[in-house]
């Protein structure tokens, strides 16, 4: 009896969007949703600090809040500089893409003026709360409409996910070296 070999696949057949996905670990949309995850999850923190009164709870508030606000304002710089600009040309939906620029903006006012607050200010809570109801609002409009989109392009999201890392990390460094009062 005649055994066959196995046939083995060429790269070319191998490269489905799930492939597409995993090489080198996840793609660029994955990177951004990471990112929300995580800030949904400060949210919640946050959001459970402001049932306490104590005089730790506020300043693990006012660490919380500053740590959240230098998270959304790196993540908008990376979608307003790689991602929508790609994502633009790639998905030709501007007002999509216009009205998530948009709503950066009211987030970036927000932050400004959570950061400038001092935490025992009778509206730094609210201004943290409706912070988060925004960028869930986002979240939101980015996991159901622009990401699917987006990953029916022809976009190498793996490669931009490397730029957006790179440029995150140095954003990132920049806003340590801002925090402890070092030139950047």
């Amino acid at each position: 009896m005649a055994t066959r070999a196995p046939v083995k696949k060429s790269a070319a057949s191998k490269k489905t969007p799930a492939a597409k996905k995993t090489v080198a670990g996840k793609d660029a949309v994955d990177l951004l949703d990471a990112d929300h995850k995580a800030v949904k999850k400060m949210f919640k923190d946050f959001e459970e600090l402001t049932q306490s009164r104590s005089k730790s709870a506020a300043s693990k508030k006012r660490e919380l809040a500053d740590q959240i606000c230098s998270e959304l304002t790196v993540h908008a710089t990376i979608e307003e500089e790689i991602f929508y600009p790609a994502a633009r040309g790639a998905i030709k939906d501007n007002p999509l893409i216009n009205e998530a620029t948009v709503e950066h903006a009211s987030a970036k006012d927000l932050i400004a003026q959570i950061k400038a607050m001092d935490v025992g200010d009778e509206m730094f809570d609210a201004k943290v709360t409706v912070l988060g109801e925004y960028i869930d609002h986002h979240v939101k409009e980015e996991r159901t409409e622009m990401f699917p989109k987006v990953r029916k392009t022809k976009l190498d999201l793996v490669a931009m996910r490397e730029q957006l890392e790179t440029r995150k990390q140095e954003l990132m460094g920049q806003t340590s070296a801002l925090s402890l009062g070092l030139a950047v």
